[in-house]
């Protein structure tokens, strides 16, 4: 596995919206998969979502890790070293 310095630190933390993509479901829209930010909990929509809200939270915040949100999933991906944390 993978190590990525940006993953210390990072504690146990809630999603804030446990039903979807928060932007998505803001606007209406339809997401393909979910990826939760492991500094603050925000759920946004995969790269092959059409809005992309999971990229553009980490571009607007800088935080760096998220973890799939899909059930039965459990990896983590770093946006800054551009790796996959198994």
């Amino acid at each position: 596995m993978a190590v990525c310095s940006h993953i210390e630190g990072l504690g146990p933390i809630q999603a804030r919206t446990p039903d979807g993509c928060e932007d998505c479901l803001a606007a209406g829209d339809r997401w393909v998969h979910l990826r939760m930010c492991l500094s603050c909990g925000h759920v946004g929509c995969c790269d092959n979502s059409k809005n992309r809200h999971a990229m553009k939270h980490y571009h607007d915040t800088a935080h760096p890790v998220v973890r799939s949100f899909q059930p039965g999933e459990d990896w983590q991906w770093c946006f800054v070293d551009q790796i996959y944390l198994g």
